[in-house]
């Protein structure tokens, strides 16, 4: 017990760090992430599965909402889940028997990278990351002793994996591949390996039953996906994405991989390195985003923690052991600036003019045109004051126009940040016909007041518009920052007898698309 407590005291350090990042350095003026909000509009209609997403982050976001619902208890989440993989990473290490040495550049490595950002924002990548690091752990321990108990923890895992995010199933069909192609293959002759896939499988079954009931949602969003943003994805900027996504100790887990290919005692572990090419290649085939592989590198990570330990052992290379984490730590201090928005949107701004990133790419949307913030920044600011200039709007109607009037939001991040606001700002419910709103939109359309939150004005040609009798634009998003500057806050009125028919119509039309 005394060997294992210096290195138990370091997880434990890093964790802690890990957890406070949402919470200390963020910067007050910044609000949720547009997704954040849909997730957290998802938590308001508990099902077992949602068109954006399964429903496990869902349930995170019901919790929040119980507690309160602020967004010191959304960014709790976060802090906890990279806590935990922390938490993993280091009993990976130890796993493999590590030193203090291999724990510290393991668990510094992790600290410093892109997981920064990603742990900040409550979306479902940081339920990846963490269900793939746990489930390398439980591969790991039955390479080593083949427990039968590891089996059925690593069925659970894989299952809950993908209530958290569909894309487990590229670290699924990765494992089985490497099963196949390892000396791994001996567990298919053990029944318990197939009673605890069939276990994960019975885990996420009632979301597999909503998708078949709801005619598989999940292919309508990566089809609107693929085509609003994975066609304009380039293989090589994925490439180039895996160096960037931990900068900072890119030779960490480089070392992992070397450590698992090259050498006698990493080759044990060979199905790890399998596992990451399976992914690899199936994210380049499909043109995945560079990010959507990052869930598969603290487990690399954690062997470039002993693969640099018995580095740093060596004589002549023995300088590394301090010349490192000053590096990795330079690097971070250098690139913190677009890893996390701890300054006000304009001093941001200024910090990357200041440091010539005009041009940079990391300041490049998916308009494929340069901004004055990272997309995901910039998607965090502006909807506090889209919820006051709609509630202003709206409270600005007599009582019995009020009664009649829907707010509607052209794009689900309009119709969730109204959501999120709606309490304070004492809106009415909020609808859209986008993302799983489709499915919360009422039967009948019963209104003569249509209040649009738009990021474009309608088409010309648009039926359902052109039977209003009087258009009125009240106001706009004036935060030049935000994505959403320059979103306009419509009213219309004075409906004709097509505007009920019309709505209901395409009502029932968004709605069978998604019944059985």
């Amino acid at each position: 017990m005394k060997a294992l407590s210096r290195p138990v005291y370091i997880i434990a350090l890093f964790a802690g760090i890990k957890f406070l990042i949402p919470f200390l350095l963020i910067h007050p003026s910044f609000e949720l992430h547009r997704d954040e909000f849909l997730y957290l509009a998802d938590s308001d209609h508990m099902a077992w599965g949602y068109i954006e997403m399964p429903p496990l982050l869902a349930v995170l976001g019901w919790f929040s909402k119980l507690a309160g619902g602020s967004i010191y208890t959304v960014y709790f989440w976060g802090g906890l889940s990279g806590a935990l993989t922390m938490v993993v990473i280091g009993k990976i290490v130890l796993r493999l028997k590590g030193n203090s040495t291999a724990v510290f550049f393991a668990c510094l490595a992790f600290l410093c990278s892109g997981f920064l950002r990603m742990h900040i924002l409550f979306q479902p990548n940081f339920l990846d990351v963490f269900f793939w690091t746990l489930g390398s752990y439980y591969i790991i321990c039955l390479v080593q002793n083949n427990r039968t108990l590891d089996f059925y923890y690593l069925g659970i895992c894989l299952g809950l994996g993908m209530l958290g995010k569909y894309s487990t199933a590229f670290y699924i069909l990765s494992f089985a591949v490497a099963v196949v192609a390892t000396g791994q293959r001996k567990w298919l002759r053990n029944r318990h390996f197939y009673f605890a896939m069939l276990l994960g499988i019975l885990i996420c079954l009632p979301n597999l039953y909503w998708q078949y009931t709801h005619q598989f949602p999940v292919w309508h969003h990566m089809d609107l996906l693929t085509r609003q943003q994975l066609q304009y994805n380039s293989r090589k900027d994925f490439l180039i994405d895996q160096l960037l996504i931990l900068l900072p100790g890119f030779f960490i887990w480089m070392g992992g991989l070397w450590y698992i290919l090259m050498k006698k005692e990493g080759r044990k572990y060979m199905i790890i390195g399998f596992l990451y090419m399976g992914i690899l290649g199936l994210l380049l085939y499909f043109n995945g985003k560079g990010y959507y592989a990052a869930a598969i590198y603290p487990t690399l990570i954690a062997f470039g923690g002993i693969w640099f330990s018995q580095l740093v052992s060596q004589k002549y290379t023995a300088w590394l052991r301090w010349v490192a984490p000053v590096f990795i730590l330079g690097v971070t201090l250098f690139a913190l600036p677009v890893l996390i928005p701890y300054q006000s949107p304009d001093k941001l701004a200024n910090t990357y003019r200041n440091m010539h990133l005009e041009n940079s790419p990391m300041l490049r949307w998916e308009d494929h045109q340069q901004h004055a913030l990272p997309q995901d920044f910039a998607d965090m600011i502006g909807w506090r004051e889209m919820a006051e200039r709609t509630a202003k709007a709206y409270h600005s109607l007599p009582d019995s126009v009020q009664r009649q009037t829907m707010i509607y939001g052209d794009a689900y991040a309009h119709a969730a940040s109204l959501s999120f606001y709606r309490k304070p700002y004492r809106l009415p419910e909020i609808y859209s016909d986008d993302a799983s709103f489709v499915f919360w939109l009422p039967d009948q359309f019963n209104y003569r007041y249509f209040l649009l939150v738009t990021d474009k004005m309608p088409d010309a040609d648009d039926h359902f518009f052109n039977h209003w009798g009087k258009r009125e634009i009240i106001d706009s998003v004036q935060n030049p920052l935000s994505r959403q500057h320059g979103d306009k806050i419509i009213l219309y009125s004075f409906p004709d007898d097509s505007v009920k028919i019309i709505a209901e119509r395409n009502i029932r039309r968004d709605k069978a698309q998604f019944r059985r």
